[in-house]
């Protein structure tokens, strides 16, 4: 069985779906293969998502923002947005494949305390393990009973 290919997409690609692509690579790397990009790519990827990941035993010291244009042309069988600044700037994807959008409050946001902000990255990487993969899940059942491409929210 060939694995899925997804693209996560935000603002930045500095924490939310930086995580997301880790976190699907890691949990569900068997079946997708999961990608990432911001349609406003930041500098670098938020060093507090380096750091909520590391927590888990998922290193993504060495991944980095990428701008969405680097994936034009390319065809995945799922696009996620995380943001509804990505929802709103790529409400079309030219690459085929179901669209969906679930929405993460930005953790780089976060203000208060080194371990206060933390504490939300932390929360946000845990709802993102807990959402997406359970979407992903729900996507390949619905693929399989009726070879579904439409657009959903989860």
């Amino acid at each position: 069985m060939s694995r899925k290919r997804v693209l996560f997409l935000c603002t930045g690609n500095s924490a939310r779906s930086q995580m997301a692509e880790a976190l699907v690579n890691h949990l569900s790397g068997d079946q997708w293969i999961a990608f990432s990009a911001g349609v406003e790519p930041a500098a670098r990827v938020h060093p507090l998502a380096v750091q909520a990941m590391t927590e888990i035993g998922i290193d993504i010291s060495a991944q980095r923002s990428k701008p969405v244009d680097a994936f034009r042309g390319q065809s995945f069988d799922v696009v996620i947005t995380l943001c509804g600044h990505a929802a709103e700037t790529c409400p079309l994807w030219l690459g085929g494949g179901l669209r969906l959008h679930i929405g993460f409050s930005d953790p780089a946001a976060a203000t208060g305390s080194d371990d206060e902000r933390l504490a939300v990255f932390r929360q946000v990487r845990d709802e993102i393990r807990e959402r997406v993969i359970a979407a992903l899940e729900q996507v390949q059942s619905l693929q399989r009973e009726e070879g579904s491409h439409a657009a959903r929210e989860f």
